[in-house]
């Protein structure tokens, strides 16, 4: 699970922060974990967590596996419609060499990092959902800019491990890239949750995320 393999396959959707975008939906706490398939790779058990602090939220997934680990932790602040990153840290380590990566609130004061952007991209989907592409930009973990387009789907029932969900279904592009994408499936009720995840690429699923189990204060 290198530095690239998790947060792109888990957070390739990312969203301004100071666009008045973050929507109404309130944020709430939970604790969740999910299995992940990834062809060519040993599979992984991912938890991910969102937590209330003194000053805002904090979002953070960590993975491991045999020789492997990684994670990634986003701080954010909610309030007056919009969203704003304030700071972020990740880190792999992969047969013993080590990574690591921060960013402070003056380099996110623009664009959000990934862990912030999921949430806010979530509640955005759920209350105000695009009717077509929208192009989105934000921070990867050295700090450069990228940027997405994605869709809303509409709504699903999902059976997972976990248990029957109603699902709100999200897919998401590269631009140029016209032989890969992500289709998510958020739960409307808790912000910045993922229920499931697939990566397709060349026409073939390429990796898979279940929810295999939701615990909420």
């Amino acid at each position: 699970m290198t530095q690239r393999l998790l947060p792109t396959l888990l957070l390739l959707l990312m969203l301004p922060a100071n666009s008045g975008l973050a929507a109404d939906t309130p944020p709430r706490p939970f604790e969740a974990h999910y299995h992940l398939e990834v062809d060519g790779w040993p599979n992984a058990d991912i938890q991910h967590h969102l937590t209330a602090t003194a000053s805002g939220w904090e979002s953070e997934m960590s993975a491991k596996l045999p020789g492997i680990s990684g994670h990634e932790t986003g701080r954010f602040r909610v309030g007056q419609g919009a969203l704003q990153s304030y700071y972020y840290a990740s880190g792999y380590s992969l047969l013993g060499i080590q990574k690591s990566y921060r960013l402070d609130h003056e380099a996110l004061a623009e664009r959000p990092d990934r862990q912030s952007a999921l949430f806010a991209l979530s509640r955005r989907a759920i209350d105000r959902p695009c009717e077509t592409a929208c192009r989105v930009e934000y921070l990867d973990h050295r700090g450069r800019q990228e940027s997405v387009d994605y869709r809303v789907l509409g709504r699903r029932s999902l059976t997972l491990p976990a248990g029957e969900f109603e699902a709100l279904r999200v897919e998401v592009t590269e631009p140029d890239e016209d032989d890969s994408r992500l289709v998510f499936d958020f739960l409307p009720r808790l912000p910045g949750l993922l229920l499931s995840m697939t990566y397709y690429s060349d026409g073939k699923r390429k990796s898979q995320l279940e929810l295999t189990r939701l615990e909420t204060p």
